[in-house]
């Protein structure tokens, strides 16, 4: 059982288990081919998401892919 961490997800506090940013994307049902992931202001890149760990406070944006015509 993971412990619970407050993180900041796209502006707004967010209590998430703690992990990598791979398992925060799992938490928030989010295919990490879809989604741009900014972690402390630093782009992660994709092969990276499994080894970024999320600590206390840190700060997380999301940019989706959207599809559509």
């Amino acid at each position: 059982m993971s412990q619970a961490i407050d993180v900041v997800v796209n502006g707004q506090r967010r209590s998430v288990n703690a992990g990598s940013l791979l398992d925060l994307l799992a938490q928030l049902e989010l295919d990490p081919r879809a989604v741009v992931v900014e972690h402390n202001r630093r782009i992660v890149r994709r092969p990276a998401l499994g080894q970024v760990r999320l600590v206390p406070g840190d700060a997380v944006e999301l940019v989706h892919f959207v599809g559509g015509g």
